[in-house]
Formats: structure tokens, sequence, C-alpha cells
């Protein structure tokens, strides 16, 4: 197939996915239904401080989104590890650990205890098979090689992070325990999965002795035209007998919400946070925190170590260069007192162990 033909048939695809984000009445400010939290609206959900939930985009945007999807990228030596390198180092750390798999997928393993965060582990983060924002790295390990899992935890509903395909492929459907915010139930049960926990904001479950909350974030969620903001988007804690760990799978930023988020719980060992797909900022900037605002999310909650994510996986979310990322959330960390050690610019598939600290 030609370029010109591939360029038009993604391009239709990304004009769906303007339809599925744009600007609706939904994202205006709407009161909150009675004896119901501010953040449940009539239609669905809205964040807390309100802030809108997305900007209407311009078709030059798509167009610039479909034509980055096209070409590979170049990809930097030592960027991503090989599947033999991934699965030796996954195998050779004992105890507690953390794996990226890309953009927002991560293995943590915590009192012998396997969470999947976010589960993206396709070719294409879009509601067809051919087409989409595209992974430029490989998988760095397969679905069917992935040590048991015990929990997924699901950010919110976008394509880049939840899946069909992944979820379907997983194993040990009946066994493994998910936690979604509200809304989501159905898509599990829907493919097989028994356990399912939904989940509102500041609610908690615990799972094998892993205590799961949800917490705010700022976003906004939908799989279609006529789904926005139907199923609930949050922040995960995952507290352990050893580990505190934040995972924000996706979010603009607030320091009232962050900073509430650190007097609640004090400290955390680990904050994953999202650090990509942020310009153009005067559309990206009430869903995606820059570099600098995932490391001022970082001091708002009062982690010890800050691991980047959401950069380095897919080629066509947003305009910034695609390695620029790491470089200015390295900067802003040292800027803001943390040490290269407690910076984490991880390879796609690498793992490290993870150690705790005093809260």
């Amino acid at each position: 197939m030609s370029y010109i033909k591939i360029f038009m048939s993604t391009f239709l695809l990304f004009s769906l996915l303007a339809a599925c984000s744009s600007t609706s009445p939904q994202q205006t400010k709407q009161a909150s239904l009675d004896g119901k939290p501010i953040h449940h609206t009539h239609s669905g959900y809205q964040n807390h401080p309100f802030v809108e939930t997305a900007a209407s985009k311009p078709i030059s945007f798509y167009i610039r989104r479909a034509w980055d999807s096209i070409f590979v990228p170049d990809i930097p030596d030592g960027h991503q590890l090989t599947a033999l390198q991934s699965m030796q180092l996954l195998n050779s750390i004992d105890g507690d650990r953390v794996t990226w798999l890309g953009h927002a997928s991560f293995l943590i393993t915590t009192s012998d205890v396997t969470i999947l965060t976010d589960p993206f582990l396709s070719t294409f983060a879009s509601p067809v098979s051919w087409a989409g924002p595209k992974r430029f790295v490989d998988l760095p390990i397969a679905i069917n090689e992935l040590p048991p899992i015990d929990i997924v935890i699901v950010s919110h509903n976008h394509y880049d992070h939840l899946d069909d395909k992944t979820v379907r492929e997983l194993d040990n459907k009946n066994e493994i325990h998910v936690v979604v915010p509200l809304g989501l139930k159905d898509f599990f049960i829907e493919r097989g999965y028994s356990k399912v926990t939904e989940l509102d904001w500041g609610q908690s479950v615990t799972v094998e002795g892993i205590e799961v909350t949800a917490e705010p974030s700022v976003h906004d969620s939908a799989r279609s035209t006529s789904d926005h903001n139907d199923t609930l988007w949050a922040s995960w804690v995952i507290e352990s007998a050893k580990q505190r760990i934040i995972f924000i799978g996706d979010t603009g930023y607030s320091d009232t919400l962050f900073n509430v988020i650190g007097d609640k719980y004090g400290a955390f060992d680990i904050a994953i946070l999202p650090i990509g797909a942020y310009e153009p900022r005067e559309l990206l900037w009430m869903s995606h925190t820059t570099p600098e605002e995932a490391v001022s999310i970082g001091t708002d909650v009062r982690a010890k170590t800050l691991i980047a994510s959401h950069w380095g996986t897919l080629s066509s979310l947003s305009d910034e260069p695609l390695f620029e990322p790491p470089v200015r959330f390295m900067k802003a960390g040292g800027d803001s007192g943390f040490s290269d050690k407690d910076l984490w610019i991880m390879k796609v598939g690498e793992t490290r162990a993870i150690t705790p600290t005093n809260n």
C-alpha cells in the first residue's frame, strides 16, 4: 500500500478519534447530583476541582498525528531491551520490583503480589487493529510470557491505557482481581473476568493483602463518539506491607488536588508519573502534564522516587520531540532537589528492584 493510501486511511481513523474527544456540552461544569460527590453529574463525571476535560482540536493536529503514525522514528541506543534481555532481567530480581512494558503499562511486584497497570500491550492504541497511534518499540515481554498477574488496575478507558486485545489475551482471567474506576466493570465482565471491583475516588479495596485506593486525577474518558465522560478516571494508591506507591496513568496538573493527596498519605516510596504527550499546551494542558509538572506532582505527594511513564512508546500522540520528555524530567527533578538515583528513566523492558524507605 502506498504512503498516500496509508495516510488517508489513518487520517480517517484519527478523525473518528477526534470526534471522540472533541468538546461537548458535557464538558461544562455541572451541578452535582443530590447526595453524590461533586464530580458526579447527570451525564457522567467531571474533574474536581473543575477543569474542562478536553479541548476541541483543529484538523491540522490530527493530520500531524496521522502522518507521524506512518513512520518509525529513530530510536536512541539503549532505549529498549530485547525480549531475551527483558526476561533475563525480570527473572534475575527477586522480591519487590517494577518492570516498564512501555507507555503506562508496568508490572509492579510487592509483597509477592504482581500488579499490571493500564494494560496496553498491542501495536495500535485504537478501536481497530490496523491504524491509529502506533507502538514504535517492540513489546518487551509477550503477553503469554508475563508472570502470573494477581491484580490489574486501570486509570481510565482511553485506548492507550485500556486495550481490548490485551485484556482478552491475559491468562487466568478467573484468578485476576481487576480494580477499575466507576463504569468499567462491564468491560471486563464481558471479556471473561469474574473478580472486578469498581471504585469511586476515596474508596479502597484490599486484595491479597494489598490495599488499592482510587484518588482523583485531572482527565476525561471516552472510547466512542457517544460515551464522553460516562466512566470515571483515577489515580491509584497501592499500599503493601513494604511499599506505598502512587500510579498516575494520565493527568493534567492541579496543585490543589495533588497536595491534598500528599497531605492525606504523608509520603510515598514511589510515584509513577506521566511525562509525555504535552504539546501543544493550549490543547493538552487539561489532560497531560509536562515533565516539569510531573515533577511538581512528585513533590506535592511527597514521593521519594519518581518513575517516568507515558512516553517513548507511541509515536503520534502529540507534537513534542519524542525523546525530549526525559531530558526535561531529569532537569526539573534536579532543580527540585531530587538526586539522579531517585529519578528513574527506565528502558522499555527494564526491571528494577524497589526497596522500601521509612514513610
